[in-house]
């Protein structure tokens, strides 16, 4: 009887599976064509490049120690160890979200926020998130963490039109991002969650 129980759950789950990886077959197919045709009209390389050639374009060095620690912890705390994307964090938000019905969290690694901000809308679609991680894929190839860091600082959104660490230290606070004090560097970081909502403009506004 025991081993009739474990075959049917056994028998369950690999039809959970099939249906599962059935379902998943054409977003992984309309994933793959999204990347592919973003990276066919500009290659990664060439949307670095543009990036680094922008105006204000910062070096990592100048951002301050506590400011990356603080953001790694927040926003990808594998961030140096995993190859793009974090198995750990994708399983964990994939189980939220079936619990929640919905799309609740994304468990994005900051290489994959990178890639986002390079090719692709904030539209909450598995496609997206597809073609997302295959350009995190090509960056964590061809580019070191640090750089990748660095890429990710610069581009960024804080809100009120801020994009980048050094735009946002100055719009909010009127100074350099190595003069940023602890206070603000948690206030940036917690922006980043929904800088709509967050940014520190906001809170202000709501403690008056």
């Amino acid at each position: 009887m025991k081993k009739k129980y474990i075959w049917i759950f056994s028998l369950i789950i690999l039809s959970a599976f099939i249906f599962c990886f059935s379902k998943a077959i054409p977003v992984i197919s309309s994933g793959y064509k999204m990347y592919q045709n973003a990276v066919k009209e500009n290659s990664v390389e060439s949307v670095v490049d543009n990036i680094k050639e922008k105006e204000g374009y910062f070096k990592l060095n100048t951002i301050p120690e506590d400011y990356i620690k603080e953001l790694i912890q927040s926003e990808d705390k594998r961030f140096y160890y995993h190859f793009g994307m974090d198995p750990i964090a994708t399983t964990r938000a994939m189980f939220h979200n079936v619990m929640a019905g919905s799309f609740v969290e994304g468990g994005s690694t900051i290489s994959q926020q990178l890639a986002k901000n390079m090719y692709f809308s904030f539209e909450k679609k598995m496609e997206r998130k597809v073609a997302e991680v295959l350009v995190a894929f090509e960056l964590e190839r061809n580019y070191s963490k640090d750089e990748i860091l660095e890429l990710y600082l610069n581009v960024i959104y804080f809100g009120e039109g801020c994009y980048g660490v050094k735009e946002a230290a100055n719009h909010y606070y009127g100074v350099e991002p190595q003069n940023l004090s602890e206070e603000q560097i948690g206030e940036l970081v917690f922006t980043i969650k929904s800088p709509n909502n967050y940014n520190p403009n906001v809170y202000a506004g709501e403690g008056a």
